[in-house]
């Protein structure tokens, strides 16, 4: 017998000036936006894998200062469901040059009028939800979560 599991992701939400580091990247449903978003590799933390994880799709340093929410998605096509473990983090460096991962086309800083404006666009309603939460101050110190190993 198997034993169903999420997918387990982490996305960083970066603000700067009013505007919010986001993604262009390539995906079977086409090209959408995304936060630097992905999956927590094992025995990585979950803040670690944030901050990987942003770097290695944007090319930015981040440091994460809260936990803006938990976030449970089932895709429409219900093969998959996420578990998605969203950071408020802030930019603290950028590697010019450095080669962003495979599908990614861009980082891209978009006001949450202009994201709002392209839900066609979004990889999931989980990218405006977790801005709708991060500018409503929703905000858990790092300290809720206890990473062991």
């Amino acid at each position: 017998m198997s034993i169903w599991k999420p997918h387990v992701t982490v996305a960083a939400i970066v603000e700067r000036e009013g505007r919010f580091l986001l993604v262009e990247e390539h995906t079977a449903d086409g090209v959408r936006l995304n936060q630097p978003a992905g999956h927590l590799d094992e025995g990585e933390s979950l803040e670690a894998a944030c901050v990987r994880e942003a770097l290695e799709e944007t090319a930015h340093h981040v440091a994460v200062d809260a936990l803006v929410g938990i976030y449970q998605w089932t895709r429409p096509s219900g093969d998959i469901t996420y578990l998605r473990f969203a950071f408020a983090a802030q930019a603290s460096g950028f590697e010019d040059g450095r080669k962003l991962d495979e599908g990614i086309i861009r980082a891209v800083w978009l006001t949450p009028e202009e994201l709002a404006a392209q839900p066609e666009r979004w990889r999931s309603p989980l990218v405006m939800q977790c801005i709708q939460d991060y500018l409503a101050g929703q905000r858990y110190p790092l300290g809720v979560i206890r990473h062991y190993g």
